[in-house]
């Protein structure tokens, strides 16, 4: 993933072939020792440690750990902060990562504010609120800063960028090691569950509904005492809490106040005035951070949005468009035919010709189309061997590309990476095509 691409401060000067082996090997190795007895041990004695600092630990920092072990096998002791030096000469595209403020038993349609964190800064653009990323999750109360605690490791930001899984923890254990969490079926009435993650296919359709149980035991037992109560999202403290806004700040167009039952309509409803933030995978909103980089200060002109949702593989793109028409933020039309939303094609740009602020968007769905015949651009596949590898059907119902996957057969990873370097070469034209129009505008 991004994150643990930049932990190597030189990532982009060298060939990306060293990092895909890596990510292969990765993916590729059985994920079943992340729920061994002494990982759950582990998992226990850091989430005990923090709670006694004095941190909020949620469901969503189990999540976090479990991602440290898929994605390292090992203690990962690295911070957010620490790829600082992958940017500071500007070696490396800046890296922006997100997440969603949301609140309780509110759905996330109906209130959700992005917060970015980048390796020198966490915060939220609407507000202007921002803290080093060294002082995230410490208290602050007007500003300043009251109570220093220790940055947390990126594993419990990777659990809160993608908490999403949070809430299926005991599929993803099925999944991976053929038997579920029961104890998390003994609470599930008092986990509150930010949203409703079928939207998001987590549930496998064609998986039996039979499941064995680990019996109890006292380890957990002691999982069980611990997460009562607790929120599938990462609560953290709120390092704006005691500011107050202007009076006119309705009249800001990061604000929608103008809808009259969102809560920006309301000064005492305002994220400032509350102790905690609730911060969730922004796939809860949008399932692609559009609204990070769509800030006027990062004039950006070119945007290539890259789409991995298989059954709407269009609905990041009109997500955005209407969060930028209730913002009056420059955001192209997303027009698409009928033929487009049943079958998409390898590539799309979408442009405001009215508007040079706008930024040009190429989007490219998750498709293996013409990869089928090409092994490459305008070269065929002959040999029955080529025939055979791009012969498959990323969406298929036994496809081993589904979402709870988190294991793939090394020959199904050069499948999954080789379809979309061929989409992105066979689309060179409109790429450049792209590019030349944005220098002219």
């Amino acid at each position: 993933c991004l994150s643990t691409l930049y932990q190597d401060p030189e990532w982009s000067r060298k060939d990306l072939q060293d990092a895909i082996r890596r990510a292969q090997s990765t993916v590729s190795s059985s994920k079943a020792g992340a729920f061994s007895p002494e990982r759950l041990k582990y998992y226990f004695q850091e989430l005990n440690a923090m709670e006694i600092s004095g941190r909020k630990v949620s469901f969503t920092d189990l999540w976090g750990l479990i991602v440290e072990y898929f994605l390292q096998q090992k203690e990962d002791p690295s911070k957010l902060s620490d790829q600082q030096e992958a940017v500071k000469w500007a070696q490396n595209p800046y890296p922006i990562y997100a997440a969603v403020n949301v609140r309780p038993n509110i759905s996330s349609d109906d209130f959700a504010e992005w917060c970015e964190f980048t390796p020198y800064e966490v915060g939220f653009r609407k507000y202007g609120a921002f803290v080093r990323t060294e002082d995230f999750d410490s208290e602050f109360f007007m500003g300043r800063l009251v109570q220093k605690r220790p940055e947390p490791r990126i594993c419990f930001l990777q659990g809160m960028w993608g908490s999403a899984f949070a809430a299926s923890l005991d599929d993803i254990c099925l999944k991976v090691v053929g038997i579920g969490l029961g104890f998390l079926d003994s609470f599930k009435d008092v986990i509150k569950i930010v949203d409703d993650c079928r939207r998001f296919h987590f549930r496998d359709p064609t998986r039996l509904k039979t499941r064995l149980v680990i019996p109890g035991g006292p380890l957990l037992q002691v999982f069980q005492d611990f997460f009562k109560s607790r929120v599938t999202c990462g609560e953290t403290f709120n390092f704006m809490q005691g500011l107050y806004l202007h009076r006119d700040y309705v009249n800001i167009k990061k604000f929608v106040a103008w809808r009259g039952t969102h809560l920006d309509a309301f000064p005492n409803r305002l994220t400032p005035m509350e102790e905690s933030l609730y911060l969730v995978d922004g796939g809860f909103s949008i399932n692609s951070p559009f609204p990070l980089v769509l800030q006027p200060e990062r004039d950006v002109d070119v945007i290539l949005s890259f789409n991995f949702s298989w059954e709407a593989p269009f609905e990041v793109l009109e997500l955005t468009q209407k969060y930028c028409e209730e913002r009056e933020i420059p955001f192209p039309k997303i027009k698409l035919s009928e033929d487009d939303e049943k079958k998409p094609k390898e590539c799309y740009m979408f442009v405001d010709d009215d508007n040079p602020k706008a930024p040009i968007v190429l989007h490219f769905p998750l498709v293996n189309d013409t990869f089928q015949k090409y092994k490459a651009p305008g070269v065929k596949r002959e040999s029955e061997d080529d025939k055979s590898f791009g012969d498959f059907i990323i969406g298929a119902k036994d496809s081993p590309y589904r979402t709870l996957n988190f294991t793939f057969e090394p020959y199904d990873f050069s499948r999954l990476v080789e379809v979309n370097r061929y989409n992105v070469l066979n689309s060179k034209d409109t790429l450049f095509k792209t590019l030349n129009l944005a220098l002219q505008r």
